[in-house]
């Protein structure tokens, strides 16, 4: 086999198949590579191996967990994982968390710039004017249970939300309703933009309110976004009630810092579910379920969770031990993506001591101190770049500030609509309009088998051979001993 003729571009890749001897070059762009170039490369295997093997149709780039793969190219949001730096449209996010607020940041985010004052005016006034919901949603969220999770009730409203918007809907409108980029389509777009911003608090204070039994607060007006969405959760008919400004800041600067972070798993699931163009209100529904997880909106109430079980300082090095031997998960340390320290955590750490100041330190405060400290000392953690992230301190605020634990997800979701807006957004308005995201898989179950007739069939063992026994109720277990004659179904 003969070695690639080296290329006389400096911005590709020579790659050989030793299997065939045949090479490709592939193009350098951005530093990235289209993996369907890799399509070109097909081991020369006879045709009976070929209905076997996925390497007789091209060969396919394998990436479990999407650990090395960029499905777009983006303007929104930089991370540099290795230098811990996060910007929003190239502003760092520590400036942003200093001179911005939420709502102005929110608008840099989805249209590409920081707003003229006129701008900002209009964009808060949309906002906050399309925060109210129709009468019909109180019926809604009386459906569920006292004890339904406030995440369930949030996904199910946001789905909820689009039934009242047939404009809003390509499978009704048609396909190209956000894609055209006209005046009228881009119109329709804002919309929808200022909608779900504006009506993200009114339903999750809703999802809050219904879970205490109260009767559910109208958005005032000529509150802040925050502010607003306080004054929904906690007002109970005083006169003149304002939120305190301290938490309502400490609030918005969470929001902030939550508004996006790149294609995370909630963003991308919202992405993969616009690329089928189904209304925007159903892909944001769709990636809050996705950051329903405990592995994504969770992490901060697995902050609380471990504190809790450690019950003291006095306990922190044997949790540290434990977690050495794998006996116990470390909870707000490291990041999927940085590999140093996640710079929001600095940022949330200095709003966690403004907070303290009004509601008075959370009696887990020295214990998570205790933590940090010797987990910053520890060669392990060092080792590993084990560092605080955005969570670890979050938490605590959140708690502070007397939020139960459910809600925290809640809390993580309300400001990413901004985030998952901004790259629908991009992604609508793309050149070359919207492709369908459909991966591929590698298929490694049996080759071509033929139909047994069941009396004939032999049971294959195994756990996932065979469904699980479940336990039955009372009533169940009756009912299935039970004979019915006449039984309509």
């Amino acid at each position: 086999m003969g070695r690639p003729t080296p290329s006389s571009s400096q911005n590709s890749l020579t790659v050989l198949d030793n299997r065939t001897g045949k090479s490709i070059e592939v193009v350098i762009e951005d530093n990235s590579i289209p993996a369907t170039s890799f399509k070109a490369l097909s081991a020369a295997l006879e045709k009976g191996e070929r209905e076997e093997n996925e390497t007789g149709k091209g060969l396919r780039v394998s990436d479990k967990g999407f650990l090395n793969t960029a499905v777009m190219r983006s303007e929104i949001t930089y991370i540099d994982g290795e230098a811990g730096v996060l910007r929003y449209r190239g502003y760092p996010i520590e400036e942003l968390a200093l001179h911005s607020s939420h709502l102005e940041t929110a608008y840099l985010l989805i249209y590409g710039s920081l707003p003229s004052s006129s701008q900002l005016k209009v964009w808060e006034s949309e906002v906050m004017h399309h925060s109210v919901v129709h009468a019909d949603a109180e019926q809604f969220f009386r459906s569920f249970r006292y004890d339904a999770h406030p995440m369930a009730i949030l996904t199910s409203a946001f789905a909820y939300l689009g039934s009242y918007y047939s404009e809003a809907n390509p499978s009704l409108q048609g396909q190209t309703l956000f894609t055209k980029g006209n005046p009228e389509s881009l119109a329709v777009m804002d919309r929808q933009i200022y909608r779900l911003i504006g009506k993200a608090t009114t339903l999750a204070a809703m999802a809050y309110r219904v879970r205490q039994g109260r009767s559910f607060v109208t958005p005032p007006t000529g509150l802040s976004y925050t502010g607003s969405f306080l004054y929904q959760m906690d007002h109970l008919g005083e006169e003149n009630y304002k939120p305190n400004p301290i938490l309502e800041k400490a609030l918005d600067v969470l929001f902030l810092l939550h508004a996006d972070h790149e294609l995370n798993a909630s963003a991308t699931t919202v992405l993969q579910t616009a690329s089928s163009l189904v209304d925007p209100y159903s892909a944001i529904a769709a990636g809050c379920a996705s950051l329903y997880g405990p592995l994504h909106g969770g992490a901060n109430e697995a902050v609380i969770r471990m504190l809790i079980s450690i019950g003291s300082p006095a306990n922190v090095p044997a949790f540290i031990e434990a977690v050495k031997k794998r006996e116990k998960v470390l909870s707000g340390f490291g990041h999927r993506v940085y590999k140093t320290s996640d710079p929001r955590s600095f940022i949330v750490r200095k709003t966690a001591d403004e907070v303290f100041k009004v509601t008075g330190k959370d009696e887990l405060l020295e214990t998570a101190m205790a933590l940090h400290e010797a987990a910053m000392k520890d060669e392990y953690f060092i080792k590993r770049k084990l560092a605080p992230n955005v969570d670890f301190w979050s938490g605590l605020i959140y708690r502070a500030m007397g939020f139960p634990l459910d809600f925290f997800p809640v809390l993580f979701a309300v400001p990413r609509v901004v985030g998952w807006l901004a790259h629908w957004r991009q992604m609508m308005l793309q050149p070359g309009g919207v492709k369908i995201w459909r991966p591929r898989q590698i298929y490694v179950g049996a080759s071509k088998r033929e139909y047994v007739p069941v009396e004939r069939r032999i049971p294959e063992e195994g756990s996932r051979k065979t469904p699980s026994q479940i336990s039955h109720s009372g009533i169940s277990k009756r009912t299935m001993l039970a004979t019915f004659k006449g039984a309509k179904l």
